[in-house]
């Protein structure tokens, strides 16, 4: 199976000295997901809970909505011509009566690190293929000073990025700011499908009571795993997209960009943030 990290040699240049020696790198290989045998997608990712990556992105699909419906992920042998198991094609198997729209089927997606299935959705098809709407939650009451500590507590947790510097994390906190799970990879919808797919293995879905945290950027997709999985808010320490705030809106979804420090913008969903401690502190 392929490793998170990997060496290569690098040339150094500091203050005009020369020197060779060897850096740690950040793994990317292809992952191909299978869905009942048959190819669904192929992402760039970093090797590592992959059948939680597969899963994760079954739910943003809406194929998968909980433990009861997956039946049995697999690493594929025979990946190769002469036979060999090279770890990076998954088959997942639903359980018999789990209902399979005609597009996973029928499509072959290439996802890439950066953007992952970028333009494939609309907001209509979030919206009607959401299992648990979040604007019918109770909503979470959060204050800025919460919200403010996250990004510390995601760096802190982030153990490869330390020795790489080339992965995005995410994270999920509980509504009082503990850290519940974290995963890093190249591509953040990677990282963020395999907290969701972990969480449907340990038939935790919805995720109706917790904050995606992620590094980077809010873009559209990031936003549509979130309501996906029941995810009631995300934040970023980066911009959202135009189109990640339009779903926003249109789900109910707490959308804060730009998390630093004391000061973040919500987008989004303003009524689960304590806007009395916000004026306070202003």
């Amino acid at each position: 199976m392929g490793r998170v990290t990997e060496r290569r040699k690098v040339l150094r240049i500091r203050d005009g000295a020369v020197s060779t020696r060897p850096d740690t790198l950040v793994a990317e290989e292809p992952l191909e997901i299978r869905l009942n045998g048959k190819p669904l997608a192929i992402t760039m990712r970093t090797p590592g809970d992959d059948f939680a990556l597969a899963a994760g992105f079954l739910v943003s699909e809406g194929v998968l909505g909980s433990a009861s419906d997956l039946r049995n992920i697999v690493y594929c042998a025979g990946a190769t011509a002469d036979g060999a198991n090279t770890y990076n094609v998954v088959d997942v198997s639903t359980t018999p009566g789990v209902a399979l729209p005609d597009f996973t089927l029928e499509r072959n997606v290439y996802t890439s690190s950066s953007c992952g299935l970028c333009g494939k959705a609309s907001l209509d098809a979030v919206r009607t293929t959401a299992r648990w709407p979040i604007a019918d939650t109770p909503p979470l009451r959060l204050t800025p000073g919460l919200l403010a500590a996250l990004p510390d507590r995601l760096r802190a947790a982030q153990r490869v990025f330390d020795r790489t510097g080339g992965l995005h994390a995410a994270a999920l906190f509980d509504e009082d700011g503990e850290l519940l799970d974290t995963r890093e990879d190249v591509g953040r919808h990677n990282a963020v499908d395999k907290l969701v797919g972990r969480a449907l293995r340990d038939d935790a879905l919805p995720l109706s009571r917790t904050i995606l945290m992620v590094s980077g950027r809010a873009s559209f997709e990031l936003a549509q795993k979130a309501v996906m999985a029941g995810i009631p808010v995300l934040a970023a320490v980066s911009a959202p997209s135009s189109l990640a705030v339009d779903l926003a809106a249109e789900t109910g979804l707490t959308l804060v960009g730009f998390l630093r420090g004391s000061s973040m913008n919500v987008y989004a969903g303003e009524h689960r943030i304590a806007l009395r401690e916000a004026a306070a502190q202003g």
